[in-house]
């Protein structure tokens, strides 16, 4: 591993080192609002296979486990199946619709959004010495927000594949035993694909998302016309009664209610891909209207036959299959497997871009991030992300067997990570938005409660597999925060190795050293010291290269940064050179281009004559750091793991000199 000064850093104002996510370079513009229908349209197509996937798999198992969940025995009778459904309705009314579309995706920063990006919104307006408590505590919010993220991104293409596969033995009674291995089969196909990028299959995904929402709403409305009465499921009076007959169990209930609102946090996280408008668009014209007629659909069919109880029995095993009878059944379950691994591809590459975030923010070490396309921004594989989601896909399949065993360990990190954005969002609203703290506080401190009443709702869970994404959730908390408090001692000891660089330059304008042609670059954090490499360099080899290139690459707390403003380029004399290359936490940097870009600025760079000097360091954990013994541990055990900084940022090796230091944490 290079040492800190080597790797991506920045700051958000407020906080202590902290650099947001990063895109590809040729990325350096959002998503511009739509201007006219047809724009519209196509740019919600795309929202529908990216942004809805999640939420828009949730029929195949959320009516289920409201009945059949083990925590509330809820009995399948007319005043229960109508407050469920109530509950649903309004579930999706409150939180999507309030919530998310109407206030949470007015949060963008320029055109992102995101935990992190609403993260770095709010902490442009908390200075750390206003308030020294208060930007470490939304900091550590957001950073165990997206550690429950990483966890969800385990869970759900696990849940969604599971449950349109176990179609097959509904079809097939006989075939039971292979749902396991077809799900196991179609999960390991779908992350063997990945290194060869999302981009031609995305183009797919929205007219497949298409078909899908038009196929379960014709699933559910025959239901509904049969039984129109269902729609009286839309009166909040039924939930209210359902409350009040049911009273303990009906509060649990709404442990398996939050499933159909599983993947709401993609409609902020995605809105850089698409835009506000378009999401809004593709939500109001097919997603709302498919979810919501399928399952009051499937409410329909179980009242009409809560006479019958071995009848009632059948199609509480899977609701939404039962709506698919005789001959419908097959291409249902072709059309839901298809939706669910659109579902799971949305889940992943998800997953990637988060990893590459923590990376840029400083919480994980540098990893493999391979960019699958020029044209399609967003469009990353890292393997490394790839095979441990793949394995820990496989080992949750193994271990829970079932949809309806895993779907007690969903639920958790979804209602934590929203809690978390509303809390966030509360601070928006009065720094940023200028609320008054009675506005700010009624509004988003209303959705606070809703967000707590269903965590506390899920809190049985925690015996059933619950306790799985806290698990999860913890270890990478744990292990982001060990990786930035193990570079922020690494930063100290390399600071107090430094030497001022007026110093450094008095000593070589005294003494006059050999100076050779060509360009020598060394990356450093901090332009006004001589970094340690290059001191190393020049003790040993007592000679400089004629152009000394400092470059500090910088993240700004914006997506995207113009390049007109890129590059700044300052003349220190004696042929030394500082340069800062400026990146949005939405772009990737890349040393190669940033020394071209040097040419538009006077400083005229020839990457053929040029030398690359790093440092490859060693990390021991027996130091006398404050670090406890065993983050020492975990921290020498990532560092030995992290991506070379010249990989990283696309260095090209045979221009590579690396200086080895061994240091103490």
């Amino acid at each position: 591993m290079s040492e800190p000064s080597f790797q991506h850093q920045g700051e958000l104002p407020g906080f202590e080192s902290s650099a947001p996510k990063e895109r590809p370079v040729t990325q350096v513009h959002h998503v511009p609002e739509p201007s006219s229908l047809k724009e519209l349209s196509w740019l919600g197509l795309g929202a529908l296979g990216v942004v809805y996937g999640d939420i828009g798999t949730s029929p195949l198992y959320a009516i289920r486990e409201c009945f059949l969940t083990e925590h509330t025995h809820i009995h399948a009778t007319q005043g229960n199946i109508l407050g469920i459904l109530s509950l649903v309705f309004w579930s999706l009314m409150v939180v999507v619709v309030a919530k998310y579309l109407t206030f949470v995706l007015r949060a963008d920063n320029r055109g992102e959004g995101g935990v992190l990006a609403l993260l770095a919104l709010v902490a442009k307006k908390i200075p750390r010495s206003d308030d020294p408590f208060r930007a470490p505590m939304l900091l550590s919010l957001a950073l165990f927000g997206t550690a429950l993220l990483i966890a969800d991104g385990m869970i759900t293409p696990s849940i969604s594949v599971l449950s349109a596969v176990e179609g097959v033995e509904i079809a097939f009674p006989q075939l039971h035993h292979l749902v396991i291995p077809i799900t196991i089969g179609i999960l390991g196909g779908l992350f063997l694909m990945q290194s060869r990028g999302t981009a031609k299959v995305a183009n797919i995904f929205g007219p497949a998302m298409v078909v899908w929402f038009l196929f379960i709403g014709l699933l559910g409305l025959p239901e509904i016309v049969r039984n129109p009465s269902i729609l009286w499921a839309v009166s909040p009076h039924h939930a209210i009664n359902f409350f009040l007959q049911n009273g303990k169990a009906a509060f649990f209930v709404l442990g398996s209610v939050v499933l159909c609102i599983t993947g709401t946090e993609a409609l902020y996280a995605d809105m850089g891909h698409f835009g506000r408008k378009p999401i809004k668009f593709a939500w109001y014209a097919l997603v709302m209207p498919g979810l919501l007629i399928n399952y009051f659909g499937q409410g329909a069919l179980l009242l009409s036959k809560s006479g019958d109880p071995s009848q009632l029995k059948a199609v509480l095993e899977h609701p939404f299959y039962a709506l698919a009878g005789g001959w419908l059944l097959y291409p249902t379950i072709a059309v839901a497997t298809l939706a669910t691994i659109i579902a799971s591809q949305a889940l992943i590459s998800g997953m990637f871009s988060l990893s590459q975030q923590a990376v840029q923010l400083g919480y994980l070490p540098r990893l493999t991030i391979i960019h699958t396309s020029r044209e399609m921004r967003g469009q990353i594989y890292i393997p490394e992300v790839n095979w441990f989601l793949m394995a820990a896909c496989f080992a949750l399949v193994l271990m829970f067997k079932s949809s309806s065993n895993l779907a007690a360990a969903y639920g958790i990190s979804v209602v934590g990570a929203m809690s978390i954005t509303s809390v966030l969002m509360y601070v928006l609203a009065r720094k940023n938005w200028g609320w008054t703290r009675a506005k700010a506080g009624w509004l988003f401190g209303a959705f606070l409660a809703v967000d707590l009443i269903y965590l506390a709702a899920n809190t049985p869970k925690l015996g059933s597999g619950g306790l799985f994404p806290l698990v999860v959730g913890a270890f990478a908390f744990f292990a982001m925060t060990t990786w930035k408090m193990g570079q922020a001692v690494i930063a100290d000891k390399m600071r107090d190795s430094a030497k001022p660089l007026e110093d450094f330059m008095e000593q070589i304008r005294h003494e006059e050293p050999p100076r050779v042609k060509g360009y020598a670059v060394f990356m450093t954090s901090q332009l006004d010291m001589a970094p340690p490499v290059l001191l190393h360099h020049y003790k040993h080899n007592k000679v400089l290269h004629k152009s000394v290139i400092l470059l500090k690459v910088q993240t700004e707390n914006v997506p995207v940064v113009d390049l007109d403003d890129r590059i700044t380029f300052k003349d220190d004399g004696l042929g030394f050179h500082q340069v800062t290359a400026k990146y949005g936490f939405m772009e990737t940097p890349d040393v190669r281009e940033i020394l071209v870009s040097c040419n538009a600025v006077g400083l005229p760079v020839s990457l053929l004559d040029t030398s690359f000097y790093v440092g490859r360091m060693t990390v021991l954990a027996t130091g006398e750091s404050r670090l406890p013994r065993w983050r020492k541990w975990i921290y020498a055990v990532l560092s030995r793991n992290a991506r070379p900084a010249t990989g990283f940022f696309n260095i090209p090796p045979d221009m590579v000199i690396e200086v080895g230091m061994e240091i103490e944490v």
